[in-house]
C-alpha cells in the first residue's frame, strides 16, 4: 500500500479522484463532493482563471466553496466566509493502538447494549449522529457523510453519546474525523477508545491514519498526541462565497 505522505497535501482532490470517486461531481478540472456527503471542493495545485470558473460553475453562484486545506487563492471577488487555523496530524507507524478490535467489543448496526461497548453506526443511526454533531459541533457532518467510511459509536443506556469515523481517503491513508462526545459523557475516555479502535482498523488493512484539528482545540491535540499522532504540517481551513 502506498504510504507517500505527499498525497496529504491534497487530501480532498486525491480522495475524489480515487476511492471517493462515486461521491464526486466534476466540471472541467474542478471537483467537489456531493453536498449531502461533504462540502469540500478541490482544484489543482496552481489553478488558473478557467479552473476557478469551472469550480464556480460546478458549485453555483451564491454557494459556499469549502476549500478545506487547499492553499490556492481564489479570484478577488470571491468573499471569504471563514478562515480557521489548524494542523494535519499523522499516525507515524503501524503498531496497534490501545483500542484495537481485540480489546474492544464491536458489533454491527445499532448495537447490542454492552455498557461502553463500541458499535458500528450505519444508515439507521444517521438521525442520532446528526443530533450528536449538532450538540457537540466537531465539524461538518451531513446525511451521507457516514457513507465515506466506517463510523463507530458508544451508547449509554441506548443513547448515542460519542462517535468517530473515517472521512477522506487519499491513496494509502484514511482520515479520522467527527470525533465527538456529548457533554454529559466526557471524561470517560470515549474519544480515546473510538480513535484507538479506528486506528487499529485502518492499520489492519495496510493503511495509515491521519486527521485534522483546529489549532484552538488544544484538548483534542493533546489527546491525539497521547495516542501517538504527530503534527505533519500547519493548515488553514477556508471557505469562500461564489459571486
Amino acid at each position: 500500500m502506498n504510504h507517500d505522505d505527499q498525497v496529504l497535501d491534497d487530501p480532498v482532490g486525491r480522495s475524489l479522484r480515487g476511492r471517493h470517486a462515486r461521491f464526486a461531481r466534476r466540471l472541467g478540472r474542478a471537483a467537489a463532493y456531493l453536498p449531502e456527503a461533504a462540502t469540500f471542493s478541490a482544484v489543482s495545485a496552481d489553478p488558473d482563471a478557467a479552473e476557478w470558473a469551472d469550480l464556480a460553475g460546478l458549485i453555483g453562484p451564491g454557494e459556499l466553496a469549502d476549500m478545506f486545506s487547499c492553499p490556492a487563492t481564489p479570484p478577488p471577488d470571491w468573499q471569504r466566509v471563514f478562515s480557521l487555523e489548524g494542523r494535519q496530524m499523522i499516525w507515524p507507524g503501524t503498531a496497534r493502538s490501545d483500542g484495537s478490535p481485540a480489546e474492544t467489543e464491536t458489533e454491527t448496526g445499532t448495537g447490542t447494549e454492552t455498557g461502553a461497548g463500541v458499535v458500528e453506526l450505519g444508515a439507521e443511526s444517521v438521525a442520532e449522529m446528526l443530533d450528536l454533531v449538532a450538540r457537540t459541533r466537531p465539524g461538518p457532518f451531513w446525511p451521507r457523510t457516514h457513507e465515506l467510511g466506517t463510523y463507530l459509536g458508544i451508547r449509554d443506556n441506548g443513547r448515542l453519546v460519542a462517535m468517530a469515523g473515517e472521512r477522506l481517503r487519499p491513496p494509502g491513508w484514511t482520515e479520522i474525523s467527527a470525533v465527538c462526545t456529548a457533554s454529559e459523557a466526557r471524561g470517560r475516555g470515549h474519544a480515546a477508545r473510538l480513535v484507538g479502535a479506528l486506528v487499529a482498523r485502518i492499520v489492519a488493512r495496510g493503511e495509515r491514519p491521519f486527521l485534522h484539528v483546529a489549532e484552538a482545540n488544544t484538548g483534542a491535540i493533546a489527546l491525539y498526541e497521547r495516542l501517538g499522532f504527530t503534527t505533519r504540517k500547519q493548515v488553514t481551513f477556508r471557505g469562500f462565497r461564489i459571486p
